[in-house]
């Protein structure tokens, strides 16, 4: 257009290009719910689902298929998608892979809110939901009915830590043909490879490590499988999942010092522990790191890492209302769900209604190390412990 516009119309649109040639670290951010076609053609030649083209902000932006991209490669995956939450990828998971009928098997110590699913499924939709023991390895393979459709994994369990043996339970399901998903969390995908050990489906909650700025909430759902990548795009797409170009950047921002801070986590959270695994009013230490942790060796054979978050088991003479004291006597502990942020954090548990199985005494707590001094979460831990006495 060479005539001149009316004031209004320039306010809406340019035919300014800004000229090519700019490159520079940072992934651009490309917001848009429209996406612009050079002509009809284009439009009705561009598939949703082809990720060499753009149709819709939901289906992609070059922000979002570059955070994609990296995170199959991360894991050792083909695909990937965006979720605005964790729980909101694996609620892309269930009701991508089961319907009516259907059957779905989830370990007695899954995060809380999967297990709130599970039941939903079952209450409203007519989907049974079953728990099991997640230690029982090779032994899943007896629990498997012929309308098993999927089966839960998640290690460790991140209230309780006992770790499962991952490469077992794949062995059972496969030889079932049901498809295993993993919330692979705790490990952020960088201290566990999950595809190696047989998974199918690779949950992430990027909200934690991956953004690790407390600061951003979004899931992701990585495969290798073409198959079981489409199922679940399909789902993606009814539920009309979408994420903000701007998390998106946040967490490719922060992948490039995710191991470094994962690290650093690992190393601050297994100093504190052995700590607190010498103070007389810890009962048990539940890391996988340490040796009478259910699962350690598994985690020894299997992980290279291990974060910052473990719980502890506090002795059974406290009770609730003295542990309560204890955390509401911390300083630089804040209390709060969530972990892989730079700021430590303690929250007390009811273990005994999440894990129906559960035997412990003791009153729990979790802890997520931060990035602070180890040695001044120490001295906070230690002052606060005196209340108890």
């Amino acid at each position: 257009m060479s005539e001149k516009k009316q004031l209004q119309t320039l306010l809406t649109t340019t035919d300014y290009r800004p000229p090519e040639g700019f490159a520079a670290f940072p992934t651009a951010i490309h917001h848009a719910s429209t996406v612009l076609f050079k002509n009809v053609g284009a439009l009705r030649a561009r598939n949703w689902q082809d990720k060499q083209s753009y149709t819709y902000g939901l289906h992609g932006t070059p922000t979002t298929f570059t955070l994609e991209a990296r995170l199959a490669e991360i894991e050792g995956g083909e695909h990937c998608l965006l979720a605005p939450s964790g729980l909101a990828a694996i609620s892309m998971i269930d009701l991508a892979l089961l319907k009516t009928g259907d059957d779905v098997l989830l370990p007695d110590n899954v995060y809380n809110p999967n297990r709130e699913m599970g039941d939903w499924l079952t209450r409203d939709f007519g989907i049974s939901t079953r728990y099991y023991d997640p230690l029982i390895g090779e032994g899943i393979t007896e629990l498997i009915r012929p309308n098993t459709r999927l089966i839960w994994t998640e290690a460790p369990g991140s209230v309780s830590m006992e770790m499962p043996d991952i490469p077992a339970i794949c062995r059972g399901a496969r030889a079932k043909h049901v498809p295993v998903a993993l919330d692979n969390t705790w490990a952020a995908g960088l201290a566990f490879r999950a595809f190696d050990y047989g998974v199918d489906i690779v949950m992430q909650a990027l909200t934690k490590y991956h953004s690790g700025g407390s600061d951003v909430l979004m899931g992701a759902v990585i495969t290798r499988d073409r198959e079981l990548h489409r199922k679940i795009e399909m789902a993606h797409m009814r539920l009309g999942m979408g994420v903000s170009a701007d998390d998106t950047y946040l967490v490719l921002r922060g992948l490039p010092t995710m191991k470094l801070r994962f690290d650093a986590h690992d190393q601050a959270a297994r100093e504190i522990a052995a700590w607190l695994k010498q103070r007389p009013e810890i009962a048990k230490v539940l890391h996988p790191a340490f040796d009478d942790c259910p699962g350690h060796l598994i985690w020894k054979r299997d992980f290279s890492g291990a974060g910052g978050l473990f719980s502890v088991l506090f002795d059974p003479r406290f009770t609730e209302e003295q542990t309560d004291r204890f955390i509401d006597s911390l300083k630089l502990f804040k209390i709060g769900y969530s972990w892989g942020g730079a700021n430590s954090l303690a929250v007390p548990y009811r273990i005994a209604q999440m894990r129906r199985a559960w035997t412990e005494a003791g009153q729990l707590v979790r802890f997520n190390i931060g990035l602070e001094d180890a040695r001044d979460l120490i001295n906070d831990l230690e002052q606060a412990l005196k209340v108890l006495t």
